[in-house]
């Protein structure tokens, strides 16, 4: 059944007090979504929602990374009242907050019509995968190489990593994830050259971002957080060109899902030395 709603849906800011329908809306997708995420990323943006007679229907929210960049994610609109014209509306209310910053939108491939439709461009596929019954795999690090705790010292030389791999001031984000998350560093020659968090999300735990030089040291990160929650639930959503999907594959954690990363606006360059290979979360990218 679809509702005929065009009149008397209202949009308006989001607030705190939207987060629980926002949480019903994600979960009738079968989206992971705990109430705490809804509130951490709520915390570290905004957005706007779509409400008929006090429900709340829709919702689109953004990330901003300095001046140059932002993130839209969680653009949700209640099965009912789809084809409506209100998902568009959201992302437009929020890409008028935007303003000419470069966009990314990891796009499902119901979104994707619409994303192209708003001048999106396809940039890239980010690769969801999850399990519990994995195996875990002999850290293969190199000479010279080792993998320690974050350190009370470390925030910047993350920060600096984070900037260099996402060729964006991912700062704030880095801020907000740490002091709920396990870290660690990869190091070379006694040199930070990369990073990963551990934190709760959804079902189990992300792993993410994790930033390193090179897929070797990538998987000696990854490697560590699955040996560390060996048959708990985790999750890695993963860049195509990382090249980790089918090594992920073979452990035991399979490919259940993937997005379309989609840009709008001047490609972002990031340092050729170092990459992310898994993200912090679709929304946040």
């Amino acid at each position: 059944m679809v509702i005929d709603t065009k009149v008397r849906v209202v949009m308006r800011r989001m607030t705190a007090d939207d987060l629980s329908q926002g949480l019903i809306l994600s979960r009738d997708e079968k989206w992971p979504h705990r109430r705490e995420d809804w509130e951490m990323l709520f915390q570290m943006g905004f957005g706007y929602v779509a409400e008929h007679d006090g429900e709340v229907v829709g919702t689109a929210m953004t990330w901003h990374y300095g001046t140059g960049a932002a993130t839209i994610g969680n653009v949700l609109v209640s099965r009912p009242y789809r084809g409506q014209g209100i998902a568009r509306e959201l992302i437009e209310l929020v890409l008028s907050d935007i303003r000419d910053r470069t966009v990314i939108l990891n796009a499902t491939d119901e979104g994707m019509a619409l994303s192209r439709r708003l001048g999106f461009k396809t940039a890239g596929v980010v690769h969801q995968h999850q399990g519990a019954a994995f195996r875990v795999p002999i850290a293969e690090l190199v000479a010279d190489e080792r993998v320690r705790p974050l350190g009370n010292n470390d925030m910047a030389v993350l920060k600096a990593l984070g900037r260099a791999a996402a060729g964006m001031n991912r700062d704030a984000l880095l801020d907000a994830l740490v002091p709920d998350a396990r870290g660690i560093v990869l190091t070379r020659q006694h040199e930070p050259v990369g990073f990963s968090l551990l934190r709760r999300f959804g079902r189990g735990h992300v792993i993410g971002p994790t930033v390193a030089p090179d897929i070797g040291g990538a998987k000696a990160l990854i490697a560590h957080w699955l040996g560390y929650k060996n048959d708990m639930f985790c999750r890695l959503d993963v860049p195509k060109e990382s090249g980790l999907s089918d090594w992920l594959e073979g452990l035991g954690l399979p490919r259940v899902n993937h997005v379309t990363r989609m840009i709008r606006g001047e490609p972002i360059p990031s340092a050729p030395s170092t990459k992310t290979f898994s993200l912090a979360t679709q929304a946040l990218g």
